[in-house]
């Protein structure tokens, strides 16, 4: 994966309530390895890809609240602290306070004022995801099973484009034109892009929000078949866009992710 700066998207996690049957589902579907810390890390479960770090996990504890399993996307931060005092000030909800990691980095969570969790990361002996991006000239490259888009669905769209342009730094933003009331804007102007925050307001009343991760596959619609025979359900059915072939579906527990790929 190109060098991230601040604020590009540099991690992925998932907090599931049955860590066993969400390895076997993402072991499977992707042909991901998984790893389990030590005590000291929690029993934190890292995935690779070919060897690669691309995705993390941790169980739920016996005094988490109860809201849905899900993943969450970090951003990078070159002082994380400084980064989380600097959203809690912008009017961010803290969930995480920023602690280290061991030597890996260091790392916090909270809640943006459109309400979506998002988790800050910087790096010590940890970089974040080894594996490449998604490219924007039309086509997924060296994609498969690997995190290759972030995305914000937000009905606070102006609100929430500005807290991140002002705590995490997001200078070079592309605002894509304006289509029938659609708003998208960029992380990145440049490629690689990375992900992008969309303007949800309309959007279904019952559409989800907050961010959401697009894991990389070579075939869209074997990987969709393969989440349901896998005991995952499909939210929104793959389809071509001018941006490839997406689905939106959930994993064996309830967390949410999309597949990205070429057209058919």
């Amino acid at each position: 994966m190109t060098a991230p700066k601040p604020g590009d998207p540099i991690w992925v996690d998932l907090f599931t309530a049955d860590p066993d049957r969400s390895i076997a589902f993402y072991t499977e579907l992707f042909g991901w390895t998984a790893e389990r810390g030590g005590p000291e890390f929690g029993g934190y479960i890292t995935f690779r890809k070919n060897g690669k770090a691309v995705a993390g996990g941790m169980g739920r504890q016996p005094d988490d609240s109860d809201g849905p399993d899900r993943w969450t996307v970090y951003l990078a931060a070159e002082d994380a602290r400084a980064t989380a005092d600097a959203a809690a000030t912008a009017g961010a909800d803290t969930i995480v306070p920023a602690m280290p990691v061991g030597d890996l980095g260091v790392m916090a969570v909270l809640a943006d004022p459109g309400g979506a969790g998002v988790g800050i990361w910087q790096s010590g002996s940890f970089g974040g995801i080894e594996t490449a991006a998604i490219v924007n000239d039309g086509s997924w490259r060296d994609h498969d099973g690997a995190p290759s888009w972030f995305e914000l669905h937000t009905r606070d769209y102006d609100a929430v484009l500005a807290f991140y342009r002002d705590v995490f730094g997001w200078s070079d933003t592309f605002a894509m034109p304006v289509e029938a009331g659609f708003r998208y804007t960029t992380i990145r102007s440049t490629s690689p892009m990375l992900g992008g925050v969309m303007d949800a307001s309309v959007l279904p009343a019952d559409s989800p929000l907050g961010w959401m991760v697009y894991f990389g596959a070579d075939d869209v619609d074997k990987a969709v078949a393969k989440v349901v025979e896998l005991g995952g359900t499909v939210l929104a059915p793959a389809e071509d866009t001018p941006y490839g072939r997406m689905a939106s579906v959930a994993d064996v527990t309830g967390a949410r992710f999309s597949l990205g790929g070429d057209a058919a």
